[in-house]
């Protein structure tokens, strides 16, 4: 075995903790903005470019049954720092910024003699920067971050992009995907709309892709690769109907690759259930730090060894106010996924942003055409049903809703079960006051009075050099 093996075993077999050594592991990690989990060639996809995310999945282990805690940008990345569900954490809606009470692992490893540094899209509010040490809310510093740090400590670095984020525009990459390259799911409709649209956002990912090479060939410059643990992931899924602030895998299943030379086997696969409220705890476990009360999740760090074992059987998510009223939630296991919809009365809408998406609005001159299939409809459907249930292993575009079917009645009453007492366990509740729109359902338009202005015209977002 070799040191980083042992030391790992060290870790989980003794149960000591104690203040940061100089060998202690390094840790990065990458958090994409609005990915789904198959758009990238590790998990399968044939036509996006993504040479460094597949390298990562061939040095390390790639997990197959990953779940967000929320598909929300700033709610996920609050709950994957702090170890906590979104509505523990007091920033489980869209824009709330992480109360300062919170404890992160940032502050944790920081305490522990590690240089702290979070670099590009930073969405947290103020109170959160002074958990780490250094703090660079702009995008082209990832590698210069990396480069700053001081040599004398092991360092955690939160990177996070902008990628693949809308809005979209030409040019992000030198050669860029096509029409013809877009795999386009069922439940969004086959036309040139939709795969310009995805062309475009294969775009971004790849632009992110490049990013990553160059701060992995930096690990190489320094010779830290065999010592740091690489972590890439999503904060939710593709920036679409019915993907994004959705309870389905297209919403909550993230990509999640680990590599950790020594310690995880090259091209190994993980199928057994992890959230991502777990990271936070496992980083910690891996990094000899004591994990703190408040945190929810549960170290993985068993599976990075022995991938077959399991932690937990249900993954657990959330959806709050983002843009739209909303309130949902999940519970999944490796097979299937129940969601419970509390607030029937109003359609799965996605973001502002989606809803203005050239997708979107070809969707609603279909449906006005009549020209939506069945499975196109999710969107603009009300009242929704409160109970949904899928078979993901035969069903993995999550079209048959299997509530109401008789044979499924005793999996529902376990899946309400599990939900009830997760609730309960966590201190989860129904608002007793329902938020309002803040955009047009229809059009993605501000409403009167909405709480702030949009930017009409984006910053242009370019790659580090």
């Amino acid at each position: 075995m070799t040191r980083f093996g042992l030391l790992l075993a060290a870790i989980v077999g003794s149960g000591l903790h104690g203040p940061a050594v100089a060998d202690s592991p390094n840790v990065i990690v990458f958090i994409a903005d609005d990915m789904a989990v198959d758009d990238c060639g590790a998990y399968g996809h044939p036509k996006i470019r993504t040479p460094n995310i597949d390298a990562l999945a061939k040095a390390g282990m790639t997990f197959t049954n990953a779940f967000l805690t929320t598909s929300s940008c700033s709610p996920s990345r609050c709950s994957i720092l702090t170890g906590r569900y979104p509505h523990a954490t007091g920033g489980h809606q869209l824009h709330l910024p992480l109360p300062s009470k919170q404890v992160t692992m940032a502050e944790r490893l920081k305490a522990d003699g590690y240089h702290t540094a979070a670099a590009g899209k930073w969405h947290l509010g103020q109170a959160a920067k002074k958990k780490f040490d250094t703090v660079r809310p702009k995008i082209n510093t990832w590698l210069q971050t990396l480069k700053d740090r001081p040599r004398d400590k092991p360092f955690f670095m939160w990177f996070a992009f902008v990628d693949p984020h809308r809005p979209y525009r030409p040019g992000a990459i030198p050669r860029p995907h096509t029409a013809e390259d877009a795999v386009v799911p069922p439940f969004l409709p086959d036309v040139p709309e939709t795969r310009k649209d995805l062309a475009l956002y294969y775009d971004e990912i790849a632009r992110m892709d490049g990013v990553i090479g160059r701060v992995l060939a930096e690990l190489d410059d320094q010779g830290v690769a065999d010592n740091t643990m690489v972590v890439f992931l999503s904060d939710n899924g593709r920036p679409f109907p019915r993907c994004k602030t959705t309870l389905y895998d297209s919403g909550i299943k993230t990509p999640l690759l680990v590599r950790f030379p020594g310690v995880v086997a090259p091209g190994s696969t993980c199928r057994s259930i992890v959230s991502s409220v777990d990271l936070a705890p496992t980083i910690l476990d891996i990094c000899k730090v004591r994990v703190p009360k408040t945190f929810q999740g549960r170290s993985f760090s068993p599976l990075l060894t022995s991938p077959s074992k399991t932690i937990r059987r249900y993954a657990y998510a959330e959806h709050n106010w983002h843009d739209f009223d909303d309130h949902g939630r999940s519970v999944h296991s490796v097979r299937f996924n129940y969601i419970r919809n509390y607030y029937t009365d109003i359609p799965g809408t996605p973001p502002a942003d989606a809803v203005r998406s050239i997708t979107y609005q070809a969707m609603r001159r279909l449906r006005d055409a009549g020209r939506l299939n069945d499975n196109q409809k999710g969107c603009f459907i009300k009242p929704r049903p409160r109970e949904e249930l899928y078979d993901v292993e035969n069903d993995p575009f999550e079209l048959q809703n299997l509530a109401e079917v008789d044979k499924y009645a005793p999996l529902l009453k376990q899946m309400r079960a599990a939900l009830a007492e997760w609730e309960a366990e966590t201190d989860d509740h129904v608002p007793k006051k329902r938020r309002a729109d803040e955009f047009d359902r229809e059009t993605g338009d501000r409403l009167k009075g909405g709480r702030r202005k949009i930017k009409r015209k984006a910053k242009k977002k370019k790659a580090a050099k």
